[in-house]
């Protein structure tokens, strides 16, 4: 098994970072502990950029200094000494310290902005071959010819095989999509790469957009308003020195403005530019020679609740503009839209599964939270389902649209009103054109649906009238759309209550054949393990009848994402040792799961009753239960009432640290699913995912 890999740019700008985030997130999904180490660093010992980037972004946790060798300007004084070899033992002595923390670690090569730059790429060459590394190599396609690109490769490929180095993938980054195939097809011809995989990622210009933060940063700018927005991409600039008409017509979508702080002119037309639904949507304004809105002005512009950001800077104009265009964009730790677009341009573009074989060629048994929320998105995105968001009016639910349309995990309709959810999404600067947005109260839909509810509901006397007012209801059209066929499933619950959410499931999807209830499970993601446990949500005290398909359920759930169950129906006491109603009603819901299993799902191992320590504890098992296919094995729980559920599994997420994803809703015909009105956008994502997956499983497509 490889347990490291070398990446490696011909030059700088390459890209470098962006493979890098998507090379450690394939990563992350199959091994526990993995490092992050570069050799030399360009900048002071404390800010590297990528260091921070990924180490934040993927939350490592291993101390800075722990994941470098040297910085240039300590390389530069070796090299000039001729102490060029204390710099490899060095680089090496730093990596065993963090490989022996590790089970896999990933190293970057330089920047190629040193006075060294000459000498780097048969550094980073000596360097991978010393660390018994295989390299994967990024050539930068970037405003060149067919042939210089191929050229590139070439020269590249020849130095690392003249070093012995094992190059298993090549990477053609920032190329013209229209040239990738024909590239790749021409390399493969010219036999450059041998076995190597060959892969060609397109140029996406917006990702060379800095953010108003970054500029503020670099302009060493004050941050006069607007300091939660300074998440805007800028995709261009423009001076505001002539009159407001000749002005106006410049302004372009991503705008950062620029204009002396004296200009109240210009700063008001560039609220009423914000504010109108006509204009393109700037990113910033930036005024220039230390000048200040005046009071009325100020007073105007903390009147605009969602105000673009506006900078203050002591230089000129000029001095200013000049500045800003020189300025390369990077990816901060805290972008994320940025990030979410390399993610999915790094997806799209390379063969995971195959990359991931070349490079680990053994699998670890161990699932942590970062690896199982991985694989979600991953099989979210292999057969794409439409997913119903009612709640379409929430910020959270926006901004997670957003994530899922670019990542290309579901179709998504969004329900509210039109012009506010287009309104917010503009004060946002969000980008969800490719989303359906329906407004219940004016959707050519709801005859139908109304005539659909009434059929369903016509047992319980239910008026035309009473239904039409349902129909309003966001939940219920959006169930609708379920039943009809118009959606494969829906996730609400960030703005309303569990039962505002199932209710009207229960009353037009309905369960599933052969099932008494609607329940839930709740995936337990612990530090090596994912277990799940059911039902610690919906049902208070199950009976027997529904305790059997409450387990049944959950395995099937447990199966659908993975995880090959093994069943323990708990209480208070183990085997036929305890008496009592309580143990009885676990003993008996046992028997009638195992008598339903032999047909509906026929191998499934189950045991109970059974206490908690004697289903997870092997030792304990080997005592109480020593004959059990289950006893010490079990990975999917079955809690006899919501009380002992929902107690236990937040003591279990408080006291162990575990991630919770959940609850999932089982049982009913077609998904739907519930939120926390406390929940994130990341919680939204998974829960998403979660959705679709029960979608694919639905239609024998996961």
């Amino acid at each position: 098994m490889s347990n490291n890999l070398y990446i490696v740019a011909t030059e700088a700008r390459s890209g470098k970072s962006a493979i890098i985030l998507g090379v450690m997130e394939m990563l992350l999904r199959k091994i526990d502990r993995v490092g992050f180490f570069r050799p030399i660093i360009s900048g002071a010992h404390d800010h590297d950029h990528d260091i921070n980037l990924i180490s934040s972004y993927f939350d490592l946790r291993i101390p800075y200094d722990k994941m470098y060798g040297f910085t240039s300007t300590e390389v530069d004084n070796l090299i000039s000494l001729g102490r060029r070899t204390e710099i490899i033992e060095g680089i090496i002595n730093k990596y065993n310290q963090l490989s022996d923390s590790c089970d896999f670690v990933l190293c970057e090569g330089t920047d190629f902005v040193s006075s060294a730059a000459a000498f780097e790429f048969d550094i980073n060459a000596e360097i991978s071959r010393n660390l018994s590394c295989p390299v994967l190599l990024v050539t930068n396609a970037y405003h060149k010819s067919t042939e210089d690109i191929v050229r590139s490769v070439e020269v590249a490929l020849k130095s690392l095989s003249g070093k012995k180095c094992h190059t298993i993938a090549t990477i053609i980054n920032r190329i013209e999509l229209k040239d990738g195939e024909a590239i790749i097809k021409l390399l493969k011809e010219k036999d450059l790469t041998g076995e190597q995989l060959l892969y060609a990622l397109p140029d996406e210009p917006s990702l060379g957009n800095p953010t108003v933060g970054e500029i503020a940063k670099l302009l060493d700018a004050e941050v006069l308003y607007g300091k939660e927005q300074l998440n805007r991409h800028v995709h261009n600039f423009t001076v505001a020195a002539m009159q407001l008409h000749n002005f106006l017509t410049r302004i372009e979508y991503g705008s950062l403005i620029i204009t002396p702080g004296d200009r109240s002119d210009v700063i008001v037309a560039c609220l009423a530019a914000v504010s109108s639904a006509s204009e393109k949507n700037i990113s910033g304004i930036v005024l220039t020679g230390g000048l200040k809105p005046e009071r009325p002005i100020w007073d105007l512009i903390k009147g605009f609740p969602m105000m673009v950001p506006i900078l203050s800077v002591k230089d000129n104009t000029f001095p200013t503009a000049t500045n800003v265009n020189k300025i390369h964009a990077t990816i901060s730790p805290n972008d994320d839209r940025k990030i979410t677009q390399v993610l999915a341009i790094f997806e799209k573009n390379v063969d995971i599964r195959q990359l991931e074989e070349r490079i680990v060629t053994s699998r670890t048994t161990i699932v942590t939270p970062k690896m199982f929320e991985y694989e979600l998105l991953q099989r979210a995105r292999a057969n794409r389902q439409h997913i119903v968001l009612p709640e379409g009016e929430d910020e959270r639910i926006l901004r997670a649209g957003e994530i899922l349309l670019r990542r290309e995990m579901v179709d998504i309709t969004l329900l509210g009103n039109e012009d506010l959810i287009h309104g917010k999404i503009a004060q946002l600067g969000l980008r969800l054109n490719l989303a359906n947005i329906i407004n219940p109260l004016k959707s050519e839909l709801v005859d139908e649906y109304v005539q659909t509810y009434l059929d369903l509901r016509k047992h319980k006397g239910i008026t035309e009238e009473y239904t039409r007012d349902m129909m309003r209801d966001v939940n219920y059209f959006a169930t609708m759309t379920v039943y009809k066929g118009h959606a494969d499933a829906m996730v609400s619950g960030a703005v309303h209550s569990t039962a505002a959410t199932i209710r009207p499931a229960l009353q037009i999807i309905r369960t599933k054949p052969g099932f008494s209830i609607v329940s839930s499970v709740l995936f337990m993601c612990l530090e090596d393990r994912v277990l799940v446990y059911g039902d610690c949500a919906i049902n208070p005290d199950p009976s027997a009848d529904q305790l059997a398909d409450i387990a049944l359920s959950s395995a099937q759930t447990a199966k659908t994402f993975g995880i090959d169950p093994v069943v323990a129906m708990l209480s208070y006491s183990t085997g036929e040792s305890g008496k009592g109603t309580d143990v009885d009603k676990v003993r008996e819901a046992t028997r009638i799961a195992k008598e339903k299993a032999h047909e509906s799902f026929p191998g499934l191992k189950i045991e109970g009753p059974i206490q908690y320590d004697a289903a997870v504890d092997p030792l304990v098992a080997k005592t109480k239960l020593p004959d059990s296919d289950v006893a010490g094995k079990a990975n999917t729980f079955i809690f006899p009432d919501l009380n002992t559920g929902n107690n236990t599994y937040k003591a279990v997420q408080r006291s162990a640290g575990a991630v919770v994803i959940g609850p999932i809703l089982q049982g009913l015909k077609h998904p739907v699913n519930d939120l926390s009105r406390g929940c994130t956008v990341s919680d939204i994502v998974s829960t998403v995912a979660i959705t679709a997956i029960q979608a694919q499983s639905e239609k024998g497509l996961s």
